[in-house]
């Protein structure tokens, strides 16, 4: 979870579902997809989210090899390069011909939290 006050752009909390760490202003989980609001702001539309960056590949399996095993691990690092998140997404085997295609996707939309410094109170 993030340093980020209750509020604040970047403040963090668990989804009631399926415990993964979301921002706090989200209305719905990007992991399991269920909503959690049900107020009047949520059934607007959200606002579109950009994606600044989307990579996607894939890795074949040679037919002539033995099994491959592979595990998918995501790192975010900050502007000074140190590690502030590192999360094993998933693992598994490919056999002889199999294909795997993988994606990584970073979503971002506005915050409309408090800004440190941008008034408020601070205790």
């Amino acid at each position: 979870m993030t340093n980020a006050r209750p509020g604040m752009p970047g403040a963090t909390r668990a989804c009631p579902h399926c415990r993964e760490t979301i921002l706090e202003s989200s209305s719905r989980c990007p992991a399991c997809k269920h909503y959690l609001r049900y107020d009047a702001g949520a059934e607007a539309s959200p606002a579109p989210a950009i994606t600044p960056l989307r990579i996607e590949g894939g890795i074949r399996h040679p037919a002539d090899a033995d099994p491959w095993e592979y595990t998918v691990v995501v790192t975010i690092r900050n502007g000074r390069g140190e590690e502030i998140a590192r999360k094993l997404i998933g693992v598994g085997a490919l056999d002889a011909s199999d294909q795997c295609t993988f994606a990584l996707t970073v979503e971002a939309v506005t915050a409309k939290g408090k800004r440190p410094g941008k008034g408020g109170t601070r205790h």
